[in-house]
């Protein structure tokens, strides 16, 4: 008769305890459209005997947050609006335009499509993804920064290099750099 009323006791406290529990709310993951005009990709490239700066406007995009964490995204790049900030002006812009490295005429734009993300602290993650330059498609990871993922917004920066070469760009490998350093900038707003 003690094991039938322990037994009873048992449950009946085990069913109090989960009744008493608030239930499990997942929010609901939302969408923040890219600021184009505020979002962008600075750059370096490397030679020998100098370098050159430069910039890429993004041209639109979308970031989905869930619970203020960054979960996912896409980027549409427009390489085909790229501006030289050094002295090297129009006459680089030209070069870099030309079939020696991005081919505008044919592939003007770039894209970037998030597959994972892994948060390492409370505002960094590792984010993985596809990136389609000049016709090529490559998975790459690198470390984002993200200040903010909020009702405010979203504002993201990643500082990376990444390999031209990975993407049939491979006009004066030996005398240009291969490694090209990125500075991304991603400014969102619901």
């Amino acid at each position: 008769m003690k094991k039938i009323i322990l037994s009873s006791a048992f449950a009946f406290a085990t069913m109090a305890l989960f009744s008493f529990n608030n239930p499990t709310t997942t929010k609901a993951v939302e969408t923040f459209t890219v600021t184009a005009q505020k979002s962008r990709v600075d750059f370096t490239g490397s030679k020998k005997s100098d370098f050159h700066t430069g910039s890429i406007p993004v041209k639109s995009g979308s970031v989905q947050v869930n619970g203020g964490k960054l979960v996912g995204g896409s980027f549409v790049v427009d390489v085909a609006g790229m501006k030289i900030t050094d002295e090297a002006g129009e006459k680089l812009a030209g070069h870099l335009s030309s079939a020696d490295f991005f081919d505008v005429a044919k592939f003007g734009e770039a894209t970037f499509n998030i597959s994972a993300v892994k948060y390492t602290t409370a505002d960094k993650a590792t984010l993985t993804g596809s990136v389609t330059i000049k016709g090529f498609t490559k998975e790459i990871s690198f470390e984002a920064i993200i200040r903010s993922a909020d009702e405010k917004g979203f504002f993201a920066e990643a500082f990376f290099p990444i390999d031209r070469t990975l993407f049939g760009i491979n006009y004066g490998v030996g005398a240009i750099d291969t490694q090209v350093q990125l500075a991304v900038h991603i400014y969102a707003t619901k």
